[in-house]
């Protein structure tokens, strides 16, 4: 099999480095991370005129209709450069939910807003007491004359404060862990009765708990028919997955190329400490698990649009579980192997480590994921 990358897929990825090689070094990374907002709308107007913003848009929309390995192509950029802006939940996300329902007239329109960077959008699904589980949707939309009437709460729903429009899943019908009677709404964060409790998260991005008290929407928000919006969220949160592991192996790339830069560097006793066979040995180590996770992204990138459910589910927590204990792995041997600076903020290598850290947790941790893999092969 050709893991090489087409002409077109080279392009993208070399547009994105050098765009953030240039400019988003470190310290315009902690400049934005201790700004207010926590991202940057120059960062994100630049991203759009690269068509970075538009690459999983359909062509009908003004996009590039780019798939999951186009979005491999950057986030492995996105991730070693430590990127704050909400690439991952609008561009990636957000668009792969909308995109189900391009025929509609009010998700086409965000769609070509999207692309444009005119506006943002993230998904607002996962519940507090959920754990993870797709299916459990516990906040309401009640049908008012014209109008639905949403109550609940979202909890850390990365970028909520950035976004313009979130897309609030809420049930319709039916029970909390049912299948059916999902519905998906388009909801302007402005919207009266809807409140954000934003933070930041360990690695400096940004999420918030999203309280929904009385907000009414009009009918025509609602994407999709009545009750059946949940096949789109979890594909779409899928497609997030696979675009997770290809950040996190991107901070692996960062994290090891600095390790073996500083060992060089650093001297002790007369000579390079990379000369020690003992670190050799772990920097060898690094190495290896760096290319099994990076096999596994490739995994979940090929699989995270399989129309067998069960199957592509079954392959992208195979490769949440890799990715998570490579990355583990990997992070704490680069700090053990900077010493004590590695822990400090004034080195990038801290920061990579809890860019991992963040990573693992999202969408389900390891332990998640390794009882979910289980449980797919065993209904196998």
């Amino acid at each position: 099999m050709n893991f090489e990358f087409s002409d077109e897929q080279r392009q993208l990825h070399d547009v994105v480095e050098r765009y953030l090689g240039e400019q988003y070094g470190f310290d315009r990374y902690q400049s934005i991370k201790r700004s207010e907002a926590g991202w940057d709308a120059s960062v994100w107007r630049a991203l759009a005129d690269l068509g970075v913003l538009a690459i999983t848009v359909p062509a009908a929309q003004g996009g590039l209709g780019f798939g999951p390995v186009e979005t491999l192509a950057m986030m492995g950029d996105c991730g070693r450069s430590l990127l704050l802006e909400p690439l991952l939940g609008s561009a990636v996300i957000a668009t792969a939910a909308l995109r189900k329902f391009a025929g509609e007239t009010a998700a086409a329109e965000l769609l070509t807003a999207l692309a444009t960077g005119e506006k943002i959008a993230v998904l607002a699904h996962h519940e507090s007491d959920a754990r993870f589980e797709n299916r459990r949707v516990s906040t309401t939309a009640r049908r008012i004359g014209a109008n639905y009437r949403l109550d609940g709460h979202k909890g850390v729903v990365l970028h909520a404060a950035a976004a313009d429009v979130l897309l609030v899943s809420a049930r319709t019908s039916g029970e909390a862990d049912d299948a059916d009677g999902v519905s998906m709404f388009l909801v302007p964060r402005s919207a009266p009765g809807l409140v954000l409790d934003a933070y930041p998260i360990v690695d400096g991005r940004r999420a918030a708990d999203v309280y929904l008290k009385g907000v009414e929407v009009p009918a025509a928000s609602r994407v999709g028919s009545e009750g059946h919006a949940l096949g789109a969220i979890e594909a779409a949160l899928d497609i997030g997955l696979a675009a997770l592991c290809a950040d996190a192996v991107g901070v692996m790339q960062a994290l090891l190329d600095a390790t073996v830069d500083y060992v060089r560097q650093r001297q002790q006793f007369g000579q390079p400490i990379g000369r020690f066979q003992a670190l050799q040995h772990r920097i060898a180590d690094m190495l290896v698990h760096l290319e099994q996770a990076r096999s596994m992204s490739y995994l979940a990138a090929l699989r995270c649009t399989d129309e067998n459910v069960d199957e592509r589910r079954r392959a992208l927590s195979a490769a949440k579980v890799v990715i998570g204990q490579s990355g583990r792995f990997i992070g704490q041997q680069a700090v053990q192997l900077h010493g004590g600076i590695g822990m400090t903020d004034e080195l990038k290598v801290s920061h990579w480590f809890k860019r991992l850290t963040a990573d693992q947790l999202m969408f389900g941790d390891s332990d998640t994921h390794l009882q979910r893999y289980a449980a797919l092969t065993r209904g196998r």
